[in-house]
């Protein structure tokens, strides 16, 4: 995650134990079949996940595949990665990048590449090291290799399952066009023994008070007091200026075209501007937590990245104007855009002028 405020810019990891998938083969050689359909089961719902978000590895292999404490797979090293803008007008990628041995061919032939498909290789060829210990294609020769690659020239050893070899060949066809998709392999009675699909169960959650903390200027030295406001947090001009999109780091990062935040202003009193908003999210589906003018809303049901959180805050611009903050506190920035949609068609008579609306003025 990356947020940034006026002065800085945030980046938070995950913190993973378990070191790299491709330590545990050198130190273990290949895995039993359960095992090795357990983290192959877990990349196919990463890659299909990102793809869905317009986002293509391009560098998928052991080496940047991690194990977190309870042995679960997390995919890391997004430096080659590419994003849907990134596509041309014919619908494919052009830069040749990757692992040689991981490659998929149509990526050595600089002729364009569907992201999706070329990913996919690249988890074929990860299965295939899993279950055999080595490598399919290897060759101290670059341009060798790339023969063996580009024919798909290899062998399965006489360990692996029927239906193994056959799930790895349908992934290994040198032609992307045949090769097998996603939605197949999720299909496959292979790949279907044992599988569990994803399920976003989020148990820790963060405190707003202490993320907002963070994004206090660092110079000032903040306390933790409990008090009670009767009337909104105040808002200035400069304060009102430093919240122009061109200003805030934090749509650096969002995803695609939607934004993680967005406001409007309400010339209703304050009270009636947070009643309006518990009245519209709770058919939605959302719990409220109120606090002074500040709220929290979560949604009980969980989406592709858990609980959607959103957090809510009045501001004074003036004694009869008000600015409202809806941002996402946690969750799928798509999920938020399409809750946002529907909020703002329930608040018609609360909402003055929205953020667009005010940056045109």
């Amino acid at each position: 995650m990356v947020m940034g405020s006026k002065t800085k810019i945030f980046i938070v990891l995950e913190f993973i134990t378990g070191g790299e998938l491709f330590d545990k083969i050198v130190n273990h050689g290949r895995m039993h079949e359960k095992e090795a359909r357990k983290y192959f089961q877990q990349l196919i719902n990463v890659v299909d996940y990102c793809h869905s978000r317009g986002v293509y590895h391009r560098d998928l292999k052991p080496e940047n595949l991690l194990l977190d404490a309870s042995g679960n797979l997390k995919v890391s090293d997004f430096g080659l990665s590419a994003l849907s803008q990134q596509v041309r007008d014919d619908g494919l990628l052009h830069t040749s990048c990757g692992t040689p041995n991981y490659v998929a061919p149509e990526v050595l032939n600089d002729h364009g590449y569907d992201g999706t498909t070329a990913d996919l290789w690249s988890c074929g060829v990860i299965l295939f090291v899993l279950l055999a210990g080595y490598l399919p294609f290897d060759d101290s020769n670059l341009m060798n290799l790339y023969k063996k690659i580009s024919a798909a020239e290899f062998s399965c050893p006489p360990w692996m399952s029927f239906g193994a070899m056959k799930l790895i060949t349908r992934i290994l066809d040198p032609n992307p066009m045949t090769r097998i998709t996603i939605p197949e392999i999720l299909e496959d009675e292979w790949f279907k023994k044992d599988y569990k699909p994803p399920v976003f169960d989020e148990k820790k959650d963060a405190n707003l008070d202490d993320v907002e903390a963070v994004f206090k200027d660092s110079e000032q030295e903040y306390h933790v007091t409990e008090k009670k406001e009767e009337q909104p947090t105040p808002m200035n001009a400069f304060e009102l200026i430093s919240m122009s999109r061109g200003l805030n780091l934090g749509n650096l990062f969002d995803e695609q075209e939607f934004k993680r935040e967005t406001r409007f202003t309400s010339k209703c009193p304050a009270n009636e501007i947070i009643s309006k908003i518990e009245e519209a999210v709770k058919p939605l589906g959302f719990d409220v937590h109120k606090k002074n003018y500040k709220m929290r809303l979560e949604n009980v049901k969980a989406g592709r990245k858990g609980n959607l959180n959103v957090a809510t805050e009045v501001f004074q611009v003036a004694p009869s104007l008000h600015m409202v903050e809806v941002r996402k506190a946690k969750g799928d920035t798509l999920e938020f855009h399409k809750f946002y949609k529907s909020l703002s068609t329930s608040l018609e008579d609360v909402v003055w002028k929205t953020e667009e609306d005010m940056q045109n003025r």
